[in-house]
C-alpha cells in the first residue's frame, strides 16, 4: 500500500494529462508538480525564503553529491536535510544513479554498485543500492529513487537489456534496505528506446513486493540522455501507458517549458531540471512573450519589464536594461534575479496546467501555449529603442503609426495614429466548408494588418479535416500592426500561433498536414 495516499483528481479528455494529490511526510503535494534542483542541499542563487516566494513546494537534492560532503553523519547530527537547510516542505532524493552514468571514465560497474574516486578526498567509494538507500534515510528525504544503471537512450538492444536487469535487481534490494522507513520510494523503469523493453521493466517494477510493500510512485528513466524529442515523447507516452493510475509519475531530469506541457500531456504527473537555474545564469529568460536573451545588446536601453504579464519581484521592480548590464557584467545578481523569474514562470504554468485539467480543458490550454513555448527573442520584435521623449508605457504601448487601443468591452485592437482608425479585431469566418469539398480554394486578405483576419481563417479551417487546399494570401507592406500586437499576445489570443511568427521570418506558413497556406505579398 502506498505511503503517500495518492488521490487521481481529474484526467483531461483527448489527452493522458492529470491532476492528483498525495501527501508527504512534510505536506500534500498537488500535480503537475515542477521541482527546482538544489543538488548539494540548496537551489543555485536563491534562498529558501526565495524558493517559498516564487511558490516552490518540493526540491530535489542528490545522494551521490550529499554523500561525498557533508555526509551521511551530518544529516544524523541534525535529524535530516529539512533541519539542515531549513526548509520545512518536501524533499525528493536522486539515488546518484545519473551520476554513475556521467562519470563513464571515473568509475567501474559490477552486480554491486558503482566503484568511483571521491572528488572531494579521492577516496575510493562503492556505492550500491544499500548504500544509496542508507544515506538517503540519513538525508531524511520524503521520497527516495532507487539506485538505477543509466545507459544513453540509443544504446544496442543487449546493453539496454543488460542495464535493465541490473536495475530490476537494484530495484529489489533498495525496498528491501529501506526496512521500517516510512519514506516513500520510487523504482525508475528502464529500456532506453525499445518499446519490448520499456513494458517488461513497467511490468517486473510493479510486481516487487518484499514483506508485502510495493513502490509507491514510479520514475520513467533514461531519456533526455540521446534521444530525439520525438522519441522522448513517443517513449514517455508508451512508458505512461504500462504504469498504474493509482500511483504518481515521475519524468527525471526534463526540462523546458515545452518540454514539460509535453509529458503532461502524455500522462507525466512530476519534473524536475536545473534549466531555470542553468540559463538564468547565461542569462536567458522563459516569458510569457518567448524566451529571451538578456545579454543581447537590444535591451541595453530598454526600461519595460522583463516580462509584463509576470508579477515577481524581478519583473516588478527591475528593467530588461538592468537585467542586460547585470548578465553581461557577470553580476551574481543578474543570476539570481532572472533564475527567480524562471522559477515563477515555471510554477505558474504549473498551476495553469493543473487549473486546466481541473476545469476540462486542458487540450484548450495545450493547443493555445504549445506554440508560444517555443518563441524566442530571435523570432519576436525587438524591444523599442529608448527615445526619452516617449513615456516608458507609450514605448512599450505604440510602434510606428500604430497603437494598442483598448475598447469599451475591455478587449483590445490596434489603432492607426495617423488617421484613427481601429483595425478590425473579430471578422467572421467565411463558411468555405462546401467549397472545399469542391475543389481548393484561395482567400485574398487585402490590408492583413494585425492579421485578425487571416487567424481566424486559419483556426476555423484547422478544425476539420479538409480535403483540399485552402490558401490565404494577405496583402501588406508596413507589418508594424502585426509585429506591435505580436508584442501583447495575451491581449490578441488570435496571434497564439506559430503562423504569423512564421510570416514574419519567411514570408509563409503552411499548416502541418500540408492544407492550409498561408502566404504574404508586399504588392
Amino acid at each position: 500500500m502506498s505511503r503517500l495516499n495518492f488521490k487521481l483528481e481529474a484526467e483531461a479528455q483527448g489527452s493522458k494529462a492529470r491532476a492528483a494529490t498525495f501527501t508527504t511526510l512534510h505536506g500534500e503535494v498537488q500535480t503537475p508538480i515542477f521541482m527546482p534542483v538544489g543538488t548539494q542541499a540548496t537551489v543555485k542563487s536563491q534562498t529558501v525564503e526565495s524558493l517559498k516566494t516564487v511558490g516552490s513546494n518540493v526540491l530535489l537534492a542528490n545522494t551521490y553529491h550529499l554523500l561525498l560532503r557533508p555526509g551521511p553523519e551530518v544529516f544524523k547530527k541534525f535529524g535530516g536535510i529539512h533541519q539542515f537547510m531549513n526548509w520545512d516542505r518536501p524533499v525528493l532524493t536522486d539515488s546518484g544513479g545519473f551520476q554513475i552514468f556521467s562519470l563513464p571514465h571515473s568509475r567501474r560497474m559490477n552486480e554491486e554498485g558503482a566503484l568511483f574516486q571521491s572528488y572531494v578526498d579521492g577516496k575510493m567509494i562503492l556505492l550500491s543500492p544499500e548504500l544509496s538507500i542508507q544515506t538517503q534515510r540519513a538525508i531524511n528525504s520524503d521520497i527516495m529513487m532507487v539506485l538505477d544503471q543509466c545507459i544513453p537512450s540509443t544504446a544496442p538492444y543487449t546493453q539496454a537489456v543488460d542495464a535493465m536487469e541490473l536495475t530490476h535487481r537494484w530495484a529489489k534490494r533498495s525496498l528491501i534496505a529501506r526496512e521500517d522507513s516510512p519514506q516513500s520510494m520510487f523504482a525508475i523503469v528502464q529500456g532506453a528506446c525499445y518499446r519490448d523493453l520499456r513494458k517488461q521493466s513497467a511490468d517486473a517494477l510493479t510486481n516487487i513486493f518484499v514483506n508485502g510493500n510495493s513502490f509507491d510512485g514510479f520514475a520513467v528513466g533514461g531519456l533526455a540522455v540521446g534521444e530525439s524529442k520525438q522519441e522522448r515523447e513517443d517513449f514517455t507516452e508508451l512508458t505512461t501507458s504500462f504504469l498504474p493510475k493509482n500511483l504518481p509519475r515521475y519524468l527525471m531530469g526534463v526540462g523546458t517549458p515545452i518540454d514539460i506541457l509535453e509529458a503532461v500531456h502524455r500522462g507525466i504527473d512530476m519534473f524536475d531540471c536545473i534549466i531555470p537555474s542553468q540559463l538564468a545564469q547565461r542569462g536567458i529568460a522563459f516569458t510569457s512573450q518567448g524566451k529571451f536573451q538578456l545579454r543581447r545588446s537590444v535591451y541595453k536601453f530598454s526600461e519595460v519589464a522583463l516580462d509584463p504579464d509576470c508579477d515577481c519581484l524581478t519583473c516588478t521592480q527591475y528593467s530588461r536594461a538592468y537585467l542586460h548590464h547585470l548578465n553581461k557584467t557577470d553580476e551574481v545578481l543578474g543570476w539570481h534575479l532572472l533564475s527567480l523569474h524562471n522559477l515563477t514562470f515555471y510554477h505558474r504554468m504549473m498551476k495553469e496546467i493543473r487549473a486546466s485539467i481541473l476545469a476540462g480543458k486542458f487540450l484548450e490550454y495545450y493547443r493555445s501555449k504549445r506554440e508560444l513555448l517555443i518563441l524566442s527573442d530571435e523570432e519576436n520584435p525587438s524591444p523599442p529603442e529608448n527615445k526619452p521623449k516617449a513615456s516608458r508605457f507609450d514605448r512599450y504601448r505604440i510602434l510606428g503609426d500604430y497603437e494598442i487601443h483598448s475598447m469599451e468591452n475591455g478587449e483590445f485592437s490596434i489603432k492607426r495614429i495617423s488617421t484613427g482608425e481601429i483595425l478590425s479585431s473579430k471578422p467572421a469566418p467565411q463558411d468555405l466548408a462546401a467549397q472545399l469539398n469542391d475543389g481548393d480554394v484561395v482567400i485574398n486578405d487585402h490590408e492583413m494588418g494585425a492579421a485578425h483576419y487571416a487567424m481566424a481563417m486559419i483556426h476555423e479551417y484547422s478544425k476539420i479535416p479538409l480535403k483540399n487546399t485552402l490558401s490565404i494570401i494577405s496583402a501588406e507592406k508596413n507589418l508594424d500592426a502585426l509585429k506591435l500586437a505580436l508584442k501583447h499576445p495575451t491581449h490578441f489570443p488570435h496571434l497564439q500561433h506559430g503562423a504569423p511568427h512564421e510570416i514574419l521570418k519567411n514570408g509563409e506558413w503552411i499548416s502541418p498536414d500540408g492544407k492550409i497556406n498561408w502566404r504574404l505579398t508586399n504588392e
